[in-house]
């Protein structure tokens, strides 16, 4: 039933899109194609009106050959480009090394072109186009765009050269052990993180441009021969169908293509760090970066992936496996407990210890509200502290996050107004939900239907509630993958990186479901049965 529901609003939501997109091509389609004049006063004239009032942008005349006759013009954004590389490569290039080429203003223009990249210009790349809407995104993107009169091809001279920030350790990301270094905001950065990661020539990398008033770059990443075609053809899809004004940040494209928009569960992951994504596109993911935000996309997404973390794989296997079954632990715990303790006061007291029991009714007493309402307040309480700690300036979100939590809680039990066994509760419930980053805002949601069906049925409302959110986890696909693989549909194979994980050495595969090549180098495979037998 859900699939179906989810399948009918996808199509409803696509169907629209294609709408928008249909009629807005239809709109623009003579304006895309536009070529460049061939007049150098009629290219200036077009330039000055486009950027009519805009201070950064520089448009320079000059010309070259015997008495001029060849008349050129640079523009580019100042800000954008580094002046350096356009003085020594582009104009000094062509004003000292002129002197060597006969320029004619009979030559065609091809010939023209094809002399000012091959004799003249130093540039390390330099593109041709006849498009000249394609020289206006060019110019806005930080390339310097060289005009010639009488020519309508335009010279495109990569000069892109603004302040970025640098590799740095992701905050959202901290490992005690495994690699510092994160994405930044410059697209190309990213790319060669990436290279730098994997150096195989079947990492492709292709670029998409979204956005009508933004333009913004977009790449999706993935190996060719172990990624799926199918995926790789679905996310292209997507992307291809994205029909928006802006996108400023990854999370506009997430919303656009995830599988299921209404659910609470994630179906597309993020990360900072260059590490994870090189490992999940070894999976046979596919990765999406988008200009101006380091946080990259990684599609199919599965619910084990919440509870695993990049040092799994740093530290020895034994470790790993423990931490990852504590962060099941927590799940339940964080998922559970406040609907759980409702539950059990509210309609299965004679299951409670006798002196649990007495300690609970001495806690409770004088208390005006229902255990229901007490932990529904404690948990909004909490959640209004942590929203203001990640809000406000860092040193002083820490501060009202910590003072907060303990000067409400005491003088909440100290006026009688929640218990102080609530208050425990609600602590062990906000700890065990920080393992858990992934999942902040999905646990918060269960935790409040969970609540609901504790209160109303007790024990049996609570199992309910938790039946739906299984069948519901076990209808979503992402990119065609099961949501909840490896255990629906079950694969004995790819339980050994599941709950618990394997020493590395035993992985020869890859999940079967993700990839269209699952089996490791053959080579590789020998060396570790060769190291078998010698031990």
């Amino acid at each position: 039933m859900f699939r179906e529901i989810y399948r009918k609003l996808n199509y409803l939501r696509l169907r629209a899109i294609n709408e928008n997109k249909r009629n807005l091509n239809h709109n623009n389609s003579s304006d895309t194609n536009r070529p460049i004049p061939k007049s150098i006063d009629k290219i200036k004239s077009s330039l000055q009106n486009v950027f009519s009032d805009c201070a950064d942008v520089i448009i320079r005349e000059f010309a070259l050959g015997e008495s001029s006759q060849v008349k050129f013009i640079i523009a580019f954004v100042e800000g954008l480009v580094e002046k350096e590389v356009i003085s020594t490569h582009v104009l000094k290039s062509l004003m000292t090394e002129v002197k060597k080429v006969d320029l004619n203003k009979r030559i065609t223009s091809h010939g023209m072109v094809k002399i000012l990249k091959e004799n003249l210009l130093s540039a390390c790349e330099v593109n041709e186009t006849k498009n000249y809407l394609e020289t206006i995104h060019a110019i806005l993107s930080g390339n310097t765009v060289l005009y010639i009169d009488g020519n309508d091809t335009a010279i495109i001279i990569d000069t892109k050269g603004w302040e970025q920030r640098g590799i740095e350790e992701p905050d959202t990301e901290s490992v005690v052990r495994g690699p510092r270094e994160g994405f930044s905001e410059t697209l190309r950065n990213n790319t060669a993180l990436l290279r730098r990661k994997i150096k195989n020539p079947n990492l492709k990398f292709e670029v998409f441009r979204l956005g009508e008033q933004t333009q913004t770059d977009i790449c999706i990443c993935y190996i060719k021969g172990i990624a799926r075609e199918d995926i790789i053809d679905t996310v292209k899809r997507r992307i291809n169908n994205i029909n928006t004004d802006a996108i400023l940040e990854s999370g506009y494209i997430e919303e656009f293509i995830e599988d299921a928009p209404l659910s609470i569960f994630p179906t597309v992951g993020n990360s900072e760090k260059p590490d994870v994504v090189a490992a999940k596109l070894l999976e046979g993911r596919v990765a999406i970066l988008c200009d101006g935000t380091p946080f990259v996309l990684t599609v199919p997404y599965l619910f084990m992936e919440s509870l695993q973390a990049s040092e799994d794989y740093y530290a020895r296997p034994i470790f790993s496996s423990i931490v990852r079954l504590l962060r099941l632990l927590a799940l339940a715990i964080t998922t559970f407990l406040p609907a759980f303790y409702v539950a059990l006061v509210a309609f299965h007291q004679n299951v409670i210890p006798f002196k649990l029991l007495l300690t609970i009714a001495s806690s409770r007493e004088g208390i005006p509200f229902s255990p229901f309402m007490e932990a529904l307040l404690m948990g909004i309480i909490f959640e209004l502290l942590r929203e203001a700690g990640v809000r406000m300036p860092r040193p002083i979100g820490q501060a009202i996050s910590i003072v907060g939590a303990l000067v409400l809680g005491e003088a909440s039990v100290e006026a009688g107004l929640v218990s102080d066994l609530m208050v425990i509760i609600t602590a062990i419930t906000a700890i065990t939900s920080f393992v858990l980053p992934p999942l902040g805002g999905t646990v918060p949601m269960i935790r409040i239907a969970l609540l609901i069906g504790a209160n109303v049925l007790g024990l049996v409302g609570l199992g309910l509630i938790a039946v739906v959110f299984i069948i519901h986890l076990c209808t979503i696909r992402s990119f065609g993958v099961p949501y909840m693989s490896p255990f629906s549909p079950l694969s004995k194979e790819e339980l050994k990186d599941s709950v618990i994980r394997v020493p590395i050495w035993e992985m020869l595969t890859r999940p079967r479901l993700l990839t269209q090549n699952n089996t490791m180098h053959n080579k590789y495979r020998m060396k570790i049965n060769f190291r078998k037998k010698e031990d």
